[in-house]
């Protein structure tokens, strides 16, 4: 018909039956995206409804329900005893509070080491009930396969090879991995491997950055650095230690941006103080009775301004 507008193609397919996406919301598939446009993305940890709104509204690109749960809010010694129960109730509570970034939630110690189906349930269950969008799952080569399993069932998966707070006990503590050139070749082999396997994406943790820059250029999925240096793609911390919210010695990485240890310990001793004094609460912190309850109840009350200004 003359007149009538152009058809276009390509335009997003739009169901009334699905709930719309925010034009900027962040997806696994975007973040490959954002590589080739060679733009610096930034993720975070984060725990529960609260701190996930403020992170997300700040603008954070993807949020991430970290295993470090078990140190930041449980109070665990390390990662390893995070049971996935604990994951899934964190996952739904940052859920709540999450509308841009990517949501992906850690597959705990354990979640994925008794075969491939026990992780399909498992990584499952990160998704359906705690309504994940991706899940992360430690490992190189040994996990391709498993990787692969995941993504064959539409599930996808972040990838997170160097230092591997899982493996501790392997490990014999928390060092630098890839210091040697045989152990450097492994880690680009892994990244490699976890490309090959259909990894949207991989955590580098506690790298050389010479490695790192090495290892970013050699796959066309985001790296995700933390301890690696400024080449990775993206860029994340646990919330915890960015906020001094964290006990002991912080880690070469870590740059505190504020100290709200502090600042929360200086508000608490004043509100204790004020309650001790009795200076909280104050008669405009607290309710008053109506007039006429009070008269009928022959409770004296205290007498306006107004009151005195007549006598």
């Amino acid at each position: 018909m003359k007149g009538s507008p152009p058809i276009c193609l390509e335009k997003e397919i739009r169901m009334a039956y699905l709930k719309p996406q925010r034009p900027e919301k962040v997806t696994a598939p975007s973040l490959r995206a954002s590589k080739e446009r060679g733009e610096r993305l930034v993720c975070l940890t984060a725990y529960d409804y609260t701190m996930a709104r403020i992170v997300d509204e700040a603008g954070i690109d993807i949020i991430l329900v970290g295993d470090s749960v078990g140190n930041t809010i449980l109070g665990y010694g390390n990662t390893v005893p995070v049971t996935l129960d604990e994951i899934v109730m964190h996952t739904r509570a940052v859920r709540r509070g999450v509308q841009r970034a990517l949501l992906v939630a850690d597959m705990p110690y354990g979640s994925f080491h008794t075969g491939a189906d026990d992780a399909v349930r498992n990584a499952l269950r990160l998704i359906k009930d705690g309504a994940a969008e991706a899940v992360k799952m430690e490992g190189g080569r040994k996990r391709a396969d498993l990787v692969k399993r995941l993504v064959d069932e539409e599930i996808p998966v972040m990838g997170h090879i160097g230092l591997t707070p899982q493996s501790v006990n392997m490990l014999g503590g928390y060092r630098v991995q890839g210091k040697t050139a045989e152990t450097a070749r492994a880690l680009i082999d892994d990244a490699k491997a976890l490309e090959d396997a259909g990894a949207f994406a991989v955590v580098l943790e506690v790298v050389p950055r010479e490695i790192a820059k090495l290892i970013t250029e050699s796959v066309k999925i985001p790296t995700i650095g933390i301890g690696a240096g400024a080449h990775c793609d993206i860029q994340v911390l646990v919330i915890h230690d960015l906020l001094g919210l964290s006990f002991g010695k912080l880690a070469r990485f870590v740059r505190q941006y504020a100290d709200l240890k502090t600042t929360m310990t200086e508000a608490i001793s004043r509100y204790a103080e004020d309650v001790r004094t009795g200076a909280y609460p104050s008669e405009a912190e607290s309710y008053g009775l109506p007039a006429q309850a009070a008269a009928e109840l022959e409770i004296p009350t205290p007498k306006t301004d107004a009151e005195v200004e007549k006598q």
